[in-house]
């Protein structure tokens, strides 16, 4: 078979895997946006040093100086670990004035209603950097999710940074974890909010730019996002658009390559349902 016919039989098999239970896809017909949230939006960070505008960036969607901002640094080592208090500094600057810090190791106080409490008014959360797992393993599917989830759905923007930008997937990379191996398919639930999606963060700067054909070649229905240091992109609906830095895609269902790999650079735009680059104007609108 040629090259151009095996990847027309993998664009048919990733599309036929979508619509089983239990994949990490969606069903194949869905109401429109179908990965990013019906409203307020995602902002994923690689890691690195991040220019002060994705910082600006995040104030600005989250309500400007009236933003009201909860960071959650449990991704951290420690409570109050490096990244947390660079992403509180860098916020402050960016001009948030009402910040509050949201933090526990126990799924069982996640899931209490004073707990999650400061969420019920919040217009941004921003997950600052750590170990991915260390996010989903307490807070998934607890009262603190819930009003996550409510936060967008009210117009709020949530952002993550590093391990922060992986934890808002719906599939988790868990690197680090498993000695190297990034894949743990019985425990590969991330929060969701892009759904059929996997982000990885640091890719050039750890040498990670490959690791996400094997994700793909087991999880093929996915959209890989693949996040430089220095990198952030902003997902509203299905549209992402790369506001610092460079940023790979990988979608293993385009017959028409051979490598399932494109970069995008800042200022470009990415149609995350119908998989395509797409023209906007500088306001962001398509």
């Amino acid at each position: 078979m040629t090259p151009q016919g095996v990847r027309a039989v993998l664009a048919m098999a990733a599309m036929f895997a979508i619509g089983f239970p239990g994949s990490y896809g969606l069903a194949q017909s869905c109401e429109r946006p179908c990965v990013g949230p019906p409203r307020g939006a995602i902002l994923a960070a690689g890691g690195g040093t991040l220019d002060a505008r994705i910082y600006q960036s995040f104030v600005e969607l989250a309500g400007g100086p009236a933003a009201r901002i909860v960071v959650i640094p449990t991704a951290g080592a420690e409570y109050g670990s490096h990244d947390g208090w660079t992403a509180i500094e860098q916020l402050r600057d960016a001009g948030a004035e009402k910040m509050e810090v949201l933090h526990t190791r126990s799924a069982d106080v996640a899931n209490l209603e004073a707990f999650a409490s400061p969420l019920e008014h919040a217009t941004g959360v921003w997950f600052s950097g750590g170990r991915q797992w260390r996010l989903v393993d307490v807070y998934l599917d607890t009262e603190t999710h819930k009003e996550l989830d409510a936060l967008l759905a009210r117009g709020g923007i949530i952002g993550g940074n590093s391990a922060g930008a992986s934890a808002l997937a719906s599939f988790l990379l868990r690197g680090g974890e498993l000695n190297g191996e990034i894949i743990a398919t019985e425990r590969a639930a991330g929060f969701g909010f892009l759904r059929n999606v996997a982000v990885d963060q640091h890719v050039l700067a750890r040498g990670r730019e490959n690791e996400m054909f094997e994700v793909l070649r087991r999880e093929p229905q996915l959209l890989g996002i693949g996040l430089d240091e220095g990198s952030a992109i902003v997902v509203t609906g299905d549209l992402a658009r790369v506001i610092a830095g460079r940023v790979a895609v990988y979608d293993n269902t385009d017959p028409l390559t051979l490598i399932p790999l494109r970069w995008l650079n800042r200022g470009d735009a990415y149609d995350l349902s119908a998989r395509r680059m797409v023209r906007t104007d500088e306001s962001g609108r398509r």
